[in-house]
């Protein structure tokens, strides 16, 4: 028997549906769940279309930050798949626990629309959202909210982001460098200790770099941008960075996300860019 529908699609209920307060958390909640993806997969191909699935819902639900509505048809097309496969790619990912699909109708006629599509974040982060429920028809996936959580401490960044005061404009704090992680390159870790003193305000400007520089085949992980180049770039964006600091320029959302429109910007421009896009730095 078909359950009746009671959510009328409207830009009020989307942001009702909304699971994250930012897109930092957004962000960093796909990052987990690629990583689980990957873990809890062993055929490649279907990693490979699981993830692009979650980076388009991902990509198509930052006005209502979490929720996509886009419909089967239109995410088959963009994901070059037909529309029985989407379905299953959905179950799939429904399975693990990372979206929630909610009837919507519409409001002019009251007929079916295109499923609301929650990213799920762990339950310790969820307020009124009903907890997803466990398939039983998926042996392999043994994901629990516990697990998840245990995971999620690898690469939760400390949620309370430095402010523009903690900007240090002293040369004191060089020689502190020294404790940033191995995978920051020396020459982005240089610059920007020349700002921020912490190691880990430092690691977190990177990681934005890294983050930025999409892939663009996930059956290779092959991304936009080389190693080269990426740091090129993340070096540019952090000078530029600076000097909007410097003058003084507003950043409501936190330097963070400022930064990653900073860094979005240029990848953006360089990556038509032929000189550029040409030549390795």
């Amino acid at each position: 028997m078909k359950t009746r529908i009671d959510v009328i699609a409207n830009e009020v209920a989307y942001n009702n549906l909304s699971s994250f307060t930012d897109i930092e958390g957004l962000n960093k909640m796909v990052r987990v769940y690629r990583d689980l993806i990957r873990a809890a997969i062993k055929r490649v191909d279907v990693q490979s279309r699981l993830i692009a699935l979650l980076e388009l819902l991902k990509q198509h639900s930052c006005k209502q930050i979490g929720v996509s509505y886009m419909c089967k048809n239109t995410i088959a097309d963009k994901l070059e798949v037909s529309y029985k496969t989407v379905q299953r790619l959905m179950k799939k990912l429904e399975d693990l626990g990372m979206i929630r699909q909610i009837p919507m109708k519409r409001k002019k006629d009251m007929m079916q629309t295109a499923n609301a599509v929650i990213i799920q974040p762990v339950k310790d982060e969820m307020s009124d959202k009903a907890p997803v429920k466990e398939s039983k028809k998926c042996p392999t996936i043994k994901t629990t909210t516990s697990s998840l959580k245990q995971i999620i401490k690898r690469y939760k960044v400390r949620n309370n982001a430095p402010s523009l005061s903690h900007v240090d404009k002293s040369v004191d704090n060089l020689p502190k460098a020294n404790f940033v992680a191995a995978w920051v390159p020396n020459n982005f870790a240089s610059l920007a200790s020349s700002f921020y003193h912490e190691a880990k305000t430092i690691q977190e400007f990177w990681k934005v770099v890294k983050q930025c520089n999409r892939v663009i085949d996930y059956s290779t992980n092959d991304r936009a941008f080389t190693t080269e180049q990426e740091l090129s770039i993340g070096v540019k964006a952090f000078k530029e960075f600076v000097m909007k600091v410097k003058a003084g320029t507003k950043m409501n959302k936190g330097i963070f996300a400022y930064f990653n429109g900073v860094v979005n910007k240029l990848m953006d421009k360089l990556y038509f860019d032929v000189d550029f896009m040409g030549n390795q730095i």
